[in-house]
C-alpha cells in the first residue's frame, strides 16, 4: 500500500490496493471465462452496471421476445396494473407465441404482463401496448425514449413482442443494460422469478394456469429471471439472470443453440470471479489531508458514502484516486468536508464522495504556531 504523498497542490493522484486478490479469477474461484456458442453476448453487473464479459457486445441483432422485457418494465412503470383491459381483435390475431387471449375478452393489465412475461404471450404484449400507450407505434416510442435516456445507441424497437422487422433490433451490450434496468424494480424482479401463476379472465369462464419457460428457474440455484426469445430470424436468444449473496448478474445471449448450457456459465462465472469491493474505503493511516494553518497539522479523514464496485483478481491495482482538497483551518470537527475523492478504474469514473474529517482538530495557539515553525 502507498503512503499519499500530501503536496500544497489542490489535486491528488493515489494509488491503493484495496484488496489483496492473487492470481487470476480461476485461481480464486476455480471458475475461468467460459465459452460461449452464441453469436453475441454480455454478462452484467445488476447493480454497478459493470460490463464483466462480452462477445459482439456492440453488434446491433434481432432479439425475439427479449423485446418484452423492455415491454414489461414500461407497464409496470405506467403504474395501470390493476386496469381492465378490453383485447382487441388486432392483439388476438398477432402470430407466434400465444395465451390464446380472445377479442373482447376482459383481462387485467397485470396478469397480462403475468401472461407475457412467463408464457411469452404476444397477445399479451400487444394488448399491453394498446391500453398503455393506445397503438403499438406509439408504445414503440415510448420503448425508444428508454434507449434514448440510457445513452444507448445499438438498439430501435418497432413492437412491443419482438416478431422480425427490419426496424427492431438491439446489441447485446445495450439490452443487458436495459435488463439491468428493468431488474432494479421490484415488482418486474418478482415476475421475472416467478414459476407459476394463475391468470384470471373476467370474460371467460374459469382462469388459465401459467408455467414460466425459463428453465433455468428449474436448472440453477440463485437463478431468478429474465426471459426467452426465438424467431427463425434470431435463433435462440435468452436473457437471464442469478443472484448470490444480495448481489445479482444478468447475461443476455443472441442467437445462441446452446442458451442455457452458455447461461448458467456465465452467471456462476459473474457470480464468483467477481467481488463488490468499496472503492471507497481508504485506511485511516493512509489518507491525511494537511490543513493550511501555519503549521502542517494533519487530519484523519473518511469517505461519506460508499462506492461499491465488482472487481477481479488483481484488478485493485489499476483503481485510481484523485482528491480536490478544500482548504481548511484548525479548528476542524468530526464529519467537517475536506475535499472531494474521484474514483477510477482504467480511466474510467466509478464515483465520487466528500471526504470528512474523521477527527476532531482543535485551534492551534499562537505561541503553538510558532513553537511549529521553528521546530
Amino acid at each position: 500500500m502507498h503512503k499519499l504523498n500530501i503536496s500544497k497542490c489542490m489535486g491528488v493522484f493515489l494509488f491503493i490496493g484495496l484488496c489483496a486478490f492473487d492470481g487470476s479469477a480461476k485461481a480464486e474461484t476455480g471458475v475461468g471465462v467460459p465459452f460461449v456458442h452464441a453469436a453475441s453476448a454480455c454478462l452484467i453487473d445488476v447493480n454497478s452496471g459493470r460490463i464483466l464479459y462480452e462477445k459482439n457486445g456492440q453488434q446491433p441483432m434481432r432479439i425475439a421476445s427479449l423485446t418484452k422485457v423492455v415491454t414489461g418494465w414500461i407497464a409496470i412503470k405506467s403504474g395501470k396494473l390493476d386496469r381492465l383491459v378490453t383485447v382487441s381483435n388486432l392483439a388476438a390475431r398477432q402470430e407466434g407465441s400465444s395465451v390464446y387471449l380472445k377479442a373482447g375478452e376482459r383481462v387485467k393489465l397485470r396478469d397480462l404482463l403475468y401472461a407475457m412475461m412467463l408464457r411469452s404471450g404476444n397477445d399479451a404484449a400487444m394488448a399491453i401496448a394498446e391500453a398503455v400507450a393506445g397503438s403499438n407505434d406509439r408504445f414503440a416510442s415510448l420503448m425508444n425514449a428508454e434507449v434514448k435516456k440510457l445513452g444507448l445507441s445499438h438498439t430501435h424497437f418497432a413492437n412491443p413482442h419482438g416478431l422480425d422487422n427490419q426496424a427492431h433490433y438491439a446489441s447485446a451490450d445495450d439490452f443487458a443494460t436495459l435488463t439491468a434496468a428493468a431488474l432494479k424494480t421490484p415488482l418486474f424482479r418478482q415476475i421475472v422469478a416467478t414459476r407459476y401463476y394463475r391468470m384470471e379472465r373476467h370474460s371467460v369462464v374459469g382462469s388459465t394456469n401459467l408455467k414460466n419457460k425459463n428453465r433455468l428457474l428449474w436448472m440453477m440455484q440463485g437463478a431468478d429471471g429474465v426471459k426467452t426469445g426465438f424467431t427463425r430470424a434470431a435463433g435462440r436468444c435468452l436473457a437471464a439472470s442469478a443472484s448470490l449473496a444480495g448481489r445479482q448478474v444478468a447475461v443476455v445471449l443472441l442467437d445462441d443453440p446452446a442458451d442455457w448450457v452458455d447461461a448458467k456459465r456465465l452467471l456462476v462465472y459473474g457470480l464468483h470471479a467477481y467481488t463488490p469491493v468499496d472503492v471507497a474505503k481508504i485506511q485511516p493511516d493512509a489518507l491525511r489531508l494537511a490543513l493550511r494553518d501555519g503549521v502542517q497539522e494533519r487530519v484523519v479523514t473518511r469517505a461519506q458514502h460508499r462506492i461499491v464496485y465488482p472487481l477481479c483478481a488483481g484488478e485493485a491495482q489499476a483503481v485510481t484516486y484523485r482528491i480536490v482538497q478544500k482548504r481548511q483551518r484548525a479548528p476542524v470537527h468530526v464529519g467537517d468536508p475536506l475535499g472531494v475523492l474521484y474514483v477510477s478504474l482504467h480511466g474510467k469514473p466509478l464515483g465520487e464522495t466528500q471526504l470528512l474529517a474523521a477527527q476532531d482538530v482543535p485551534a492551534k495557539s499562537l505561541w503553538g504556531k510558532l513553537r511549529g515553525l521553528f521546530s
